[in-house]
């Protein structure tokens, strides 16, 4: 594929859900597990007011609230699963929350495709998604040995660490203002208190966690998952 090709793909997958006055808004379908990492798109969805359906994921039996079976819709078999027509599901945290703030042309949730802050945001996902998200989630296996465990801790910690140093220059991720990116560090970091994980010597992040967790977005996709007052 050319590179010509490949940015008519994407535009066209920007494109497929947009809302037309003949046809009225556009339903996108989140398949979701109740504080499991698709809470981030649920977020977002609510940040940018958008129509959408919530369908409840059994990831144990694989199945749907509605009975259908899920790996048919994804393979894969995991949320989040972004369903944006029919027959067409994007899947993966990182790219779902892109596709929205693209989809709705939203540059406060993230920059414009292209720009140098564009690049930092996508690092910054990139961080959470490999050195925040598969290293708290990690944690919730088990059978893991407790060696194991410890090794995962400290090297978590280091990254907390870091992010706690970065947090005193900045009140979010990518510096004043909230992002997409914010709605995904919130719901991994929030895992913690399930695996154990102390927080408690980061003040900045205790701190961040409070700020987000205070989101009307936030609270309206916590209550709707059953997590309020967890």
């Amino acid at each position: 594929m050319s590179i010509g090709q490949g940015w008519k793909k994407r535009k066209r997958m920007v494109d497929q859900c947009q809302p037309h006055r003949s046809q009225g808004p556009c339903h996108m379908k989140l398949f979701y597990s109740p504080g499991a990492c698709s809470l981030a798109p649920h977020i977002v969805l609510n940040e940018l007011n958008e129509p959408y359906e919530l369908e409840r994921v059994d990831l144990n039996a694989k199945t749907t609230q509605t009975g259908s079976d899920f790996t048919a819709i994804n393979s894969k078999g995991y949320v989040p699963t972004l369903e944006i027509a029919k027959g067409e599901v994007l899947t993966e945290v990182s790219i779902i929350l892109q596709y929205l703030a693209d989809r709705a042309k939203d540059a406060s949730l993230l920059p414009r495709f292209g720009s140098m802050e564009r690049y930092r945001a996508m690092e910054t996902l990139n961080f959470i998604a490999s050195e925040l998200h598969k290293g708290i989630g990690g944690l919730f296996n088990t059978s893991m040995p407790e060696d194991g465990k410890k090794a995962i801790i400290d090297r978590v910690n280091r990254r907390l660490a870091w992010l706690n140093a970065e947090l005193i220059k900045k009140p979010y991720l990518l510096g004043d203002r909230y992002s997409v990116a914010d709605a995904y560090a919130f719901t991994v970091l929030g895992w913690a208190k399930w695996v154990k994980l102390d927080l408690s010597p980061y003040a900045q992040i205790v701190a961040y966690m409070d700020r987000i967790a205070g989101r009307p977005a936030v609270r309206s996709a916590m209550d709707k998952e059953g997590l309020s007052g967890n």
